[in-house]
């Protein structure tokens, strides 16, 4: 009988397992299929909740020491930032993109991006901001979808400043200009006698007006085609006065058409002044000084046929001229007339050179004016000049000679007395 509930017994074990067991094995299998699905489902949100900050830039620092400060020697309404790059900042290409520059008018903020600078780049410079207003600043650096912003820098002003320091060999030249101009305005003013060059055109004045008061013929003068405003013009109104001088004194007839009403006014009293001071002030007659046009042919065309019908002996081009300089040169050399030309536009000087007996080149016109007035302040100023220019080409021969033998003998004091001579002619800003 035992052997038979031992059979039973054992046959009831497998086939009824206890409650705890099934328990068990439903629980290890809810929490091992729990446990997979969580794994499954939580990958997909990570990527979407972390940004792609792009290969080498997991980890950038942002630049340190940004400084805020008025840019120097400008008008004003500029600012200039400037900062240390990161240490991962090895240029364009590198792990940095660039640099989001931010300003606000308050150190809390809102910030609002001004601009951007480009990575191995350690400064930019705001120029839409407004004189005395306080501006803070921020720089981000950019690596990829990456952004670490540095420390807010300010506050800063714009304020203009009276000098430009950056322009200190134009102050020195200048400086050295004006002394020598005042010495030798006050050099003449007390007796001293500079020496100026003759000039031929000039020396041909008194033999040109003789010959036209030998011929019975008049004199023709025309003071260009711009206002009083254009120096040439006033160089040539100081010519005509000593012109008429001379034709007072030889009793001639001077006739000066203008294209500018102002240049009639100047050129009649200047006239009238020349007569009166060689004891003519009856000879004088203001309508052989008369107004034409403004407009550039029509003058000339005016002018062409006055000489064509009187036929001046003499001929004096002095100022401004364009296009019309070798229309007139020409007509007066149709005539037979003596010519006198100056002008300081290069693109007609060689019509007159090519058709007239006498030209003042250039300066010549000037140099011309001053000596012809007897001012010392105009005399001196020429000498002045003329000082400065051989110190210019002075410097100009030392600086070609420096560099020459700097680079060939590889000195390098030689070399940078070179670059000192050429900073200290050049314009560009430091």
């Amino acid at each position: 009988m035992r052997p038979r509930s031992l059979l039973r017994v054992r046959r009831s074990h497998r086939t009824d397992p206890p409650h705890g067991s099934v328990r068990f094995a439903l629980l290890f299998s809810l929490s091992l299929i729990t446990t997979m699905g969580c794994l499954f489902c939580s990958a997909p949100q990570a990527s979407a909740q972390t940004p792609d900050r792009g290969e080498g830039s997991a980890n950038v620092s942002p630049p340190s020491e940004v400084v805020a400060r008025d840019t120097p020697s400008d008008r004003g309404e500029s600012i200039a930032v400037a900062w240390t790059p990161p240490p991962e900042d090895t240029g364009p290409g590198g792990a940095i993109d660039g640099y989001r520059i931010l300003r606000a008018q308050s150190a809390t903020g809102p910030f609002e991006a001004i601009g951007q600078a480009s990575a191995g780049a350690a400064a930019y410079t705001d120029t839409n901001v407004k004189n005395g207003i306080n501006y803070y600043y921020t720089v981000v650096t950019l690596a990829g979808t990456a952004a670490v912003s540095s420390g807010v820098a300010g506050p800063a002003q714009a304020h203009p400043q009276w000098l430009n320091t950056n322009q200190w060999n134009a102050f020195i030249i200048l400086f050295l200009l004006l002394g020598f101009n005042l010495y030798y305005i006050e050099h003449i003013k007390s007796g001293g006698k500079p020496f100026i060059r003759k000039l031929a055109g000039l020396e041909a004045v008194s033999e040109a007006v003789g010959r036209a008061t030998e011929m019975g013929r008049p004199i023709l003068f025309v003071p260009g085609i711009q206002d009083m405003n254009d120096i040439q013009t006033v160089a040539g109104i100081t010519i005509l006065g000593h012109i008429g001088r001379t034709v007072a004194e030889y009793d001639s007839r001077l006739v000066v058409p203008t294209s500018r009403a102002l240049v009639m006014t100047t050129a009649r009293e200047t006239v009238r002044e020349a007569y009166l001071s060689a004891g003519r002030p009856d000879s004088y007659n203001e309508n052989d000084i008369y107004y034409v046009t403004d407009e550039q042919f029509g003058y000339v065309a005016g002018v062409n046929g006055y000489m064509v019908r009187e036929k001046p002996a003499t001929c004096f081009y002095m100022g401004a001229f364009f296009a019309e300089s070798l229309i007139l040169a020409e007509t007066g050399n149709s005539i037979g007339a003596i010519q006198v030309a100056g002008t300081a536009m290069p693109a007609q000087l060689p019509f007159f050179v090519a058709a007239c007996d006498y030209t003042l080149i250039g300066e010549e016109l000037f140099a011309a004016s001053a000596y012809l007035s007897g001012d010392p302040k105009q005399l001196g100023s020429i000498k002045g000049q003329d000082v400065g220019k051989l110190l210019g080409m002075a410097s100009i021969v030392l600086g070609v000679l420096i560099s020459s033998l700097g680079a060939i003998t590889g000195w390098g004091v030689l070399e940078k007395i070179s670059s000192w001579i050429e900073s200290f002619w050049s314009t560009t800003l430091a």
